[in-house]
């Protein structure tokens, strides 16, 4: 079957229906990963967007549930150059054809992907329709493209519920997990899940307990800190802040997330909360952006942003760079930052925007990119590492400038 991917500027690009069969309008994106499509497809982070991936073949590997980074696909669309139909893969759980069309997810293949990031970054970021309507009249679609926005898709994302996520003591000897972990899509429906076990391979964290603020948390930042050792209590995205604290945690995490993150108003005032407390706070992308604007700092719409696994990323305290995985559209403005509230701490080395802040006499720090990766390269795992020396020793706030640099290979 045909379909059609029309942009809100006029270009069409035709190519074979995939996926569910149903028209869908949404912000479109590019993203560079050369593999992780399962991973990109179940990352929150998309939800109000249609992904285009920019290397021409995806699915070759096809769908392993146990890899999701939350409970279904988030984008609105998927847009690929040639998608794989028979995958050879000994976890392979179904194709990823099967995988959208069980989650609705409509698409289109036989593209030019490289032609159209090629406009997304010449003319910035647009709304698209993809269709199989051949009859389409774009006088009649183009006001509605004009008119389509993310909206407050947080709340849209985030956990129903509380849940824990603790390290599982269930191991062999050599290290490897007892017992294959598989996926419950009934349990990730219901929002309130058991989560996949957790290898504990360090044990620096553990005795710590950590409040997870899901803004679209990806699945790997709990498990993160969770095979360190921690156990870490999820919250949704609009729990007060008085019930956070009430918890007592050694540590609080701001997850990422999806949309505009000025949309975000009343959880930028809990946020506020939180920072007035002396609880040690790590924050993740959009996390970094609320805590930034809770904070009277500024956020932009970027021209079109960063999402790959190819980012390369300067610590400003040591000079080191590392390769980072991103997913963001927004930015922290720097320019008129108050350097008694925060310092920038990280830039991204291919455009110079910020990457990261430290906040002064506070034990917080905040990542624009993702340290916990899925997919994408492993360089900034060692954040968790800081994360936790810090809600051991809170009096020592060594995430300031002359803090020591992480081993990427931690």
């Amino acid at each position: 079957m045909k379909a059609f991917l029309i942009l809100e500027d006029g270009t069409v690009f035709e190519g074979t229906h995939i996926g569910a069969d149903k028209e869908v309008i949404s912000e479109i994106v590019f993203n560079t990963s050369m593999a992780g499509y399962l991973e990109v497809l179940t990352d929150p982070s998309y939800a109000g967007q249609a992904v285009c991936m920019t290397y021409p073949l995806i699915g070759n590997y096809g769908i392993c549930k146990d890899d999701m980074e939350s409970r279904k696909p988030w984008p609105d669309g998927f847009i690929v150059r040639e998608l794989s139909r028979i995958p050879s893969n000994f976890r392979c759980d179904c194709s990823i054809q099967e995988f959208l069309e069980e989650n609705d997810v409509p698409g289109i293949a036989g593209i030019d992907t490289r032609a159209l990031t090629k406009i997304l970054r010449e003319k910035g970021t647009m709304n698209g329709m993809i269709t199989t309507n051949e009859n389409y009249d774009f006088a009649q679609i183009q006001p509605r493209l004009k008119a389509y926005t993310t909206g407050k898709v947080v709340e849209k994302v985030t956990c129903k519920e509380k849940y824990v996520v603790k390290p599982s003591t269930d191991l062999k000897q050599n290290g490897a997990l007892s017992g294959s972990a598989r996926f419950d899509k009934a349990a990730y429906e219901s929002g309130v899940r058991e989560v996949r076990p957790t290898l504990v391979k360090e044990l620096n964290g553990a005795g710590l307990r950590v409040a997870l603020m899901d803004f679209g948390a990806k699945d790997n930042i709990a498990h993160s800190l969770a095979e360190r050792g921690c156990e870490v209590t999820v919250f949704p995205a609009l729990t007060p802040a008085e019930e956070v604290i009430a918890m007592h945690p050694d540590g609080i995490m701001l997850s990422n997330g999806p949309g505009d993150p000025k949309e975000c108003t009343s959880i930028i005032e809990e946020i506020k909360k939180l920072y007035a407390t002396d609880i040690p706070i790590f924050a993740i992308c959009l996390g970094h952006q609320l805590m930034a604007l809770a904070n009277g700092a500024d956020t932009h719409k970027m021209k079109y942003g960063h999402r790959g696994g190819n980012h390369p990323v300067k610590d400003l305290m040591t000079g080191r760079v590392y390769i980072s995985s991103q997913n963001h559209g927004y930015v922290v403005d720097t320019d008129n930052l108050d350097p008694k509230i925060a310092v920038p701490a990280f830039v991204n080395v291919n455009d110079g925007t910020n990457e990261g802040l430290a906040y002064t006499g506070k034990n917080i720090f905040t990542v624009q990119y993702h340290p916990e990766a899925c997919p994408g390269p492993q360089d900034s795992r060692y954040l968790f590492d800081r994360f936790i020396q810090m809600m051991r020793n809170p009096g020592e706030i060594e995430h300031q400038p002359g803090m020591k640099g992480g081993n990427c290979n931690a």
